[in-house]
């Protein structure tokens, strides 16, 4: 089975999407199916991996953010998808390159893979704290319209959230799969807590290893709500010392840097490539706080969750689908006081009854979510194949 993926979101410097993607053309090579990730880049290229290529197409850089290329022309894409005639093509967002897969005209199976919820990710982040989301979603009944016009032109749309896919077939969109995300068991485990790494967090933060460690770990945007993270912790510093390490990079950068330097024992450490680096120092806080409520799945949580560190989480989005009585504390989706309550109430409960329920969490491994995906695809493949003339 050939495979390609219009991932208009890739860039090689990014996070969670060149994780997933790594992680499916790694898939792909196990399974014996070709993958092709066909991505906006600097120039035309190709890059030959285990598992497939990445099919590099010219397009200029997005100004804000000059990680990332953005596509502007369907020739080069479609130019692609003509020449290596796929079993299946991918749309994986509802933009341009949504749009791409839908007008091919050619045979192959096409699913649009939703890694986000839009409407959560900008208006809820923007205006929830002065309007319901149900009033929001209803003032963008003109996105749903879109959306669902798209979806029409799709075999399957792929979620990776139960929730994502209520709140999707709730607006009418229709052949909606779930399909869950899964974490790398063999770099995120319990066994990486190491104490020295712990110090050394605090350490950045201007605190004794004495002192309670709370992890971010998500990109810099603002969907992902950081400085109610921040101030979180600033409010929790009132009631006992409380170091923030903060591991991520993005277009908001600049302003959690300078909120950061105005805020004590905060220690913003930038984008760390390394994913066993990264499981370590999840390993070894004390706790995460999480501060989107629009994500699909919260990968960064499952990762956590898998090292044995409990979680504050906000009680929307794919986030909250992970929280449990035993190992998190939930709170109200971008208040930072009721962050900062929830903090201070797992902080007040027995550690080691708290890692021991984390690790007890069954989180899905990265492989399952493939072999789903592809067996998704093959059936789909099938049924199409019987209803031709």
């Amino acid at each position: 089975m050939k495979i390609a993926d219009i991932a208009e979101f890739y860039s090689e410097q990014g996070g969670g999407v060149r994780t997933y993607i790594r992680g499916k053309l790694a898939a792909a090579a196990r399974a014996g199916h070709e993958m092709l990730i066909i991505a906006p880049g600097p120039a035309d290229k190709e890059e030959h991996l285990p598992g497939g290529r990445i099919i590099w197409v010219k397009a200029p850089v997005i100004p804000f953010d000059t990680r990332y290329h953005i596509f502007t022309r369907a020739d080069g894409v479609l130019a692609v998808l003509d020449r290596e005639r796929p079993d299946v093509v991918e749309g994986s967002s509802p933009w341009r390159g949504g749009w791409f897969a839908a007008n091919w005209q050619g045979t192959a199976v096409k699913s649009l893979v939703m890694h986000a919820d839009p409407v959560a990710v900008y208006p809820h982040t923007a205006f929830d704290r002065w309007m319901s989301r149900a009033t929001i979603d209803r003032l963008f009944g003109w996105f749903w319209a879109y959306l669902r016009r798209l979806n029409s032109r799709f075999d399957v749309t792929v979620v990776a959230g139960e929730g994502m896919r209520a709140r999707f077939e709730s607006f009418g969109l229709t052949n909606v799969h779930t399909v869950p995300f899964g974490v790398d068991h063999a770099i995120f485990h319990p066994d990486l807590r190491d104490l020295d790494a712990r110090r050394m967090m605090l350490e950045a933060c201007d605190l004794p290893e004495t002192a309670r460690l709370v992890i971010a770990s998500s990109r810099h945007h603002p969907e992902k709500r950081l400085p109610v993270v921040m101030d979180a912790v600033a409010r929790a510093n009132r009631t006992r010392p409380v170091g923030l390490y903060m591991i991520g990079d993005g277009l908001s950068r600049e302003s959690i840097d300078a909120k950061a330097a105005a805020m004590p024992h905060v220690h913003v450490a930038g984008q760390i490539a390394d994913r066993t680096r990264v499981a370590t120092l999840l390993a070894s806080a004390d706790v995460l706080l999480h501060g989107s409520a629009s994500e699909t799945y919260g990968l960064a949580i499952a990762e956590t969750l898998c090292c044995g560190t409990p979680i504050v989480v906000p009680d929307q989005g794919g986030a909250a689908d992970f929280a449990g009585a035993d190992y998190s504390e939930v709170y109200a989706t971008g208040d930072s006081s009721s962050a900062t309550a929830a903090l201070l109430r797992l902080l007040a409960r027995p550690e080691a009854d708290l890692r021991a329920a984390a690790r007890a969490v069954k989180v899905a491994h990265a492989e399952a979510h493939f072999d789903r995906l592809f067996a998704l695809y093959e059936s789909l493949i099938a049924q199409k194949r019987a209803r031709a003339p």
